[in-house]
Formats: structure tokens, C-alpha cells, sequence
């Protein structure tokens, strides 16, 4: 026995079909779309044996042929005991609108397609950036789509404009308004446009530096926080750096003669390779393999950096503050040390463990570290 389609059936079909493909319909202006729905009816022992749902089942469908989009095909069965019956045997729902009216989804559907044909003007050919941020830019307030057409009409015009975002001269767009929506801002600009970027003067970014001896302040100042080219052009010459990963460890720092602590974990080692005076380093990360990854950038960008407590001495003499490294960095790091390269492999034989700079104690640190207690101010 084949179970009956019934127009609930068509509707639950045409639903996860719209969820499904409407955004590339949208995207690419789509006309050719198909829904084809055998509708399997029943045989005469089946509509003896339930003669009246049966009789409502094609009551059902003459309903549906009733709506606009919406094509049933009709055939006449020629039965022996109930006489000749016109039955419903397939449904037809042709084109996009029809198909979002049978999934119940017309005003979206609508939505989409006229904020997506409003972009196209401005991206193009590349459907494929339209598909992908379709959900994005269908759940934008009317007035957000709206300042960011605004946005990305401007930038095209405007192609290497240096300014800030602060100074758009857009009416209702700021910073956080960008920078919140940026992904989409600068995919769509870059679909239209072929740009790599916006155009646009970005902030500075601060590089954070504690002072370790009074001699080398910054005019009195021993905790700054800079842009990298401002620290750049200071004339200080210390004689230890120390890069540290986390920015407790840095702010934790005892005096020391001729020394500064500088936070430098992730990308913020690309800043630290911006400054001349630090260009031989002590650098301390996390014992794990992202640790190690950072201490591999940064010798990447030019930097002669020493590793401090990133042995596997230090490893497993605290094998009781070990954690476990859920997303471990596997990539290949060709500017680690022998030593250095056998404590990354025990991380991992020992089951992607790790050990975060702030387990260690802090006098076992400074121990290595070489500042002793005669060292400290």
C-alpha cells in the first residue's frame, strides 16, 4: 500500500525545498524552479476500504487547484464496484513565488528577492557572496539595509578614502555599527569592487609595555599602552626584553635593571617586531602548542627570541597543573630549538596536555627567568 500525498504533504516539500535553495534562487535571479509531487492514489480496494477518506482526500485537492500556483493533475479511474472516479494523481507548484506561497514563506520570499536584486546592482556576477549572506542581510532592520546600501555605494565611490570610520560621512553609520557588520561590509565591497579592503584608516593598534627600570620611563611613565610606531621612535635601549604571552604575567613583573616587559601573545607579536629595541627577546608562552606557534612567529618576523620555561623540564615539573588542550595547533613550527621541538612532542604524547603560564609558580619563574632576589628593586 502507498501512503496518499496530501496537500500538507506538498506544503511540509515545498518548505524544505525553500529552505533549502531560496537564496540561490534570489542570488541569481532564478525563474526555472520545479516542485513535482506524484500524489499516489489510492487503488479501488483502498477506497473501499475507506470510502470517505478517500472522498476527502480528493476534496482536499480540489481545494489546492483552486490556489494560483498550484497544478493538479486529474485522471479518471474506471472501477468495477464504485464507478468511474476523477482522482488527483500528481501536483505541479512552478516557479519560485509559487513555491514560497505553498511553503507559507511569500513575504520572506519577497523580502529576499528585492533586497538581493537591490545588491546585485552593486556585486554583480558573484551570486555566490549574495547566497551565503542572505540569511544576514534579510534579518537587517529596514533601516540597516538602508544605511548599508548607503555604505557600500559610498566606498565605491570612494575607493581609497584614509579615513576613519568616524568620519563617514553617512548619516546613521558610526563605529560599532561597521565594525559589528564588517564580515558583510567588506565581502559585498569586495564582490563589487575586487578591493582587498575598505578604503578606510584604521585605528592604530596598542602595544602594552611595562617599564621594568625607572631609568628607561617614558618620560615618567612606566605602564603604557601605545601604538606600536609611536613606541617605535622611542629612544630607550634596554638591555632585556621580555615578550610574555598573557598580560597578568607582564603586569606581575618585578624591577629589574635595564629591562621591560612587553604583552605579546598571538598576533600582537607582529607589533612587537615593529620595534627596533626589541628585537632580541625572552619570550614566554603557554607550554602548549599554541604556545609555541607565537614563539614561532615571532622568530618568522626577524625577532632573535630566547623560549624562558618552555622546556620540557618545566613541563614536568608541574605535571600535576597540566590541563588538557581541546583544539591543539598542528601545524609545522621549523624555528623551534631541538629542546623545543621535544617539549612540543611530549605535549602531545602525553595526550594534547598544556601548562598555562600562570600555573607556574611565580618563584619558580623568576628563578628562571634569572631574577633573582638580588636583581629585584
Amino acid at each position: 500500500m502507498t501512503t496518499r500525498v496530501t496537500p500538507a504533504d506538498l506544503r511540509a516539500r515545498a518548505k524544505r525545498l525553500f529552505d533549502r535553495d531560496a537564496r540561490t534562487w534570489a542570488a541569481a535571479g532564478q525563474s526555472d524552479v520545479v516542485l513535482d509531487a506524484p500524489l499516489h492514489p489510492p487503488t479501488e480496494r483502498e477506497a473501499l476500504a475507506d470510502l470517505e477518506g478517500v472522498r476527502s482526500w480528493v476534496d482536499s485537492w480540489r481545494r489546492v487547484a483552486a490556489e494560483p500556483g498550484i497544478e493538479v493533475e486529474w485522471s479518471v479511474r474506471t472501477w468495477s464496484r464504485v464507478g468511474s472516479q476523477e482522482v488527483p494523481v500528481r501536483a505541479v507548484v512552478r516557479g519560485p513565488d509559487a513555491v514560497a506561497r505553498a511553503a507559507d514563506d511569500a513575504t520572506a520570499w519577497r523580502l529576499l528577492v528585492e533586497r538581493l536584486g537591490e545588491l546585485r546592482g552593486l556585486v554583480g556576477s558573484d551570486t555566490a557572496v549574495l547566497r551565503s549572506h542572505a540569511r544576514t542581510i534579510v534579518d537587517l532592520e529596514s533601516a540597516d539595509f538602508d544605511r548599508l546600501m548607503a555604505v557600500l555605494t559610498w566606498l565605491r565611490e570612494n575607493p581609497e578614502s584614509g579615513r576613519l570610520i568616524r568620519e563617514l560621512p553617512i548619516r546613521g553609520i558610526h563605529t560599532k555599527w561597521i565594525e559589528s557588520r564588517r564580515g558583510l561590509v567588506a565581502a559585498l565591497h569586495r564582490a563589487g569592487t575586487g578591493a582587498s579592503g575598505l578604503g578606510l584608516r584604521e585605528p592604530s593598534p596598542l602595544v602594552r609595555v611595562r617599564v621594568l627600570d625607572p631609568a628607561l620611563a617614558f618620560q615618567g611613565l612606566t605602564d603604557v599602552s601605545a601604538p606600536a610606531a609611536d613606541l617605535a621612535a622611542m629612544p630607550i635601549r634596554p638591555e632585556r626584553v621580555f615578550v610574555f604571552e598573557n598580560l597578568a604575567t607582564v603586569l606581575a613583573m618585578p624591577k629589574a635593571p635595564r629591562a621591560v616587559a612587553v604583552h605579546g601573545g598571538g598576533h600582537r607579536v607582529d607589533l612587537v617586531a615593529l620595534l627596533p629595541w626589541a628585537q632580541t627577546v625572552t619570550y614566554w608562552g603557554d607550554l602548549d602548542s599554541h604556545g609555541f606557534a607565537i614563539l614561532n612567529r615571532l622568530r618568522a618576523r626577524g625577532v632573535d627570541a630566547t623560549s624562558a620555561l618552555m622546556d620540557a623540564g618545566t613541563l614536568f615539573d608541574h605535571r600535576d597543573l597540566w590541563g588538557i588542550d581541546p583544539d591543539p595547533n598542528v601545524g609545522v613550527f621549523e624555528r623551534l630549538t631541538p629542546a623545543e621541538r621535544a617539549a612540543l612532542q611530549s605535549l602531545s604524547a602525553e595526550g594534547n596536555v598544556r601548562l598555562e603560564q600562570e600555573r607556574i609558580p611565580w618563584s619558580y619563574a623568576l628563578a628562571r627567568l634569572g631574577l633573582h632576589a638580588a636583581t629585584i628593586c
